[in-house]
């Protein structure tokens, strides 16, 4: 792209000239802090650090950072996975610590500048290996951005900010609501006579893992989900289907009927492994894939609505956490893990009784998450445009 494209007092540049990658290598062991960051502890719907770890936790050399360093997920970069430091530690080495260049690019704006679509695209593209894409420094170093100028940098960090505060907001109500959420639960739950049993003497469908076969961009065969699908209780089909082919055979053993309940098999997020959520619309012969399990209950025993809300509920979901095993930074649970797994289990009219209650704080709850969603994409978009501005039409 010639300079003549750009907008005025815009310039194309090399990453490596706006950002260095700050490669200082630490052992946890003589680490002199208490954080640990690994790659399953960045969330991509956030940039800023909501959990970490303990370096005692690990083995291996980690990398450290400072505060307002950018921890970014070059292994898989396609999970959008980075965060703001807002104190220093170490991370895994699987991450790249992003420090800006603060004479030509703001510390504030690079954070965003990195989620923006093309700058996303491009570290996909770059990315080398099968199994585990990872991004060589080297090369992202060479690859070349459209930026603004400084002054308008800070103009659009200022508008940036100010949604991710609106946003962050948002989230403490939902969190809050949560936890209303969980404590009606249990406090239902004590007032009963209730019984633990084992999820294996509940389900009318036993455990069974899905089916992937290769996805083709072209749509041809049967609509399939992605990981993401199962969120906040619910199996959510927007942006979370895309297309495979299967034989009939296939198609019948693990073909989607509202009323199933999906669990996470994997996740990087240990604590979005496990988590359940409850089929309710289905596109026509739709399959599940092998990241994700599928129960259903007994419906004279557990009403799916009660399930889900007590699965998904910290405490319970802590206990099945604890069969969760690591291969490759991948925690996992499988088949025998859920049918260990315990409920509490009331008669069904007090089931009843408490999913009506959780309904009046959950259509609260999605009414914030909402306002989040809105408020996220126009984040989103306000960098994507800003970025595809600088070419004129």
């Amino acid at each position: 792209m010639s300079k003549r494209s750009l907008k005025p007092g815009w310039n194309m540049v090399k990453f490596g000239d706006i950002a260095q990658n700050v490669a200082v290598r630490v052992d946890p062991a003589d680490a002199r802090t208490d954080v640990y960051v690994g790659l399953e502890h960045l969330d991509p719907s956030t940039i800023h650090l909501r959990q970490w770890g303990h370096p005692s936790d690990v083995t291996g050399q980690k990398l450290a950072f400072k505060k307002g360093d950018v921890i970014f997920g070059r292994r898989r970069a396609y999970q959008r996975k980075l965060a703001v430091a807002e104190f220093d530690g170490i991370c895994s080495a699987h991450a790249m610590v992003v420090r800006a260049k603060s004479k030509i690019i703001l510390p504030e704006f690079l954070p965003f500048f990195l989620q923006a679509d093309m700058f996303m695209e491009r570290a996909i593209e770059i990315s080398v290996g099968s199994l585990s894409p990872t991004i060589n420094w080297k090369t992202l170093r060479m690859e070349e951005f459209q930026l603004p100028p400084l002054d308008e940098q800070k103009r659009i960090t200022e508008i940036l900010w100010a949604a991710d505060e609106a946003v962050e907001k948002y989230k403490e109500s939902v969190e809050f609501l949560n936890a209303v959420k969980s404590q009606t639960l249990r406090d239902s739950l004590r007032l009963e006579s209730t019984c633990e049993v084992i999820c294996g003497e509940l389900y009318s469908i036993p455990p069974r893992n899905g089916f992937s076969p290769k996805a083709n961009a072209s749509g041809a065969g049967h609509p399939t989900l992605s990981i993401g699908a199962v969120r906040n209780g619910r199996v959510d089909l927007n942006g979370n289907t895309k297309f495979a082919e299967i034989s009939q055979s296939d198609l019948e053993k693990f073909r989607l009927r509202a009323g199933d309940i999906l669990i996470v098999r994997g996740n990087g997020n240990k604590n979005l492994c496990g988590k359940a959520g409850l089929v309710t619309k289905v596109p026509e012969d739709c399959f599940y894939p092998d990241l994700l399990i599928r129960i259903a209950f007994d419906p004279e025993r557990v009403l799916p609505d009660f399930a889900i809300a007590q699965w998904n509920d910290p405490l319970t979901h802590r206990n099945l956490l604890s069969f969760a095993k690591s291969t490759n930074g991948i925690w996992k649970i499988n088949g025998k893990d859920l049918r260990q797994h315990k409920l509490l289990v009331p008669n069904l009219d007090v089931q009843r009784e408490i999913v009506n209650q959780l309904s009046v704080i959950g259509a609260r709850e999605d009414e914030l998450s909402e306002h989040i969603e809105v408020l996220f994409r126009l984040q989103r978009q306000i960098t994507n445009d800003v970025i595809r501005g600088a070419v004129h039409v």
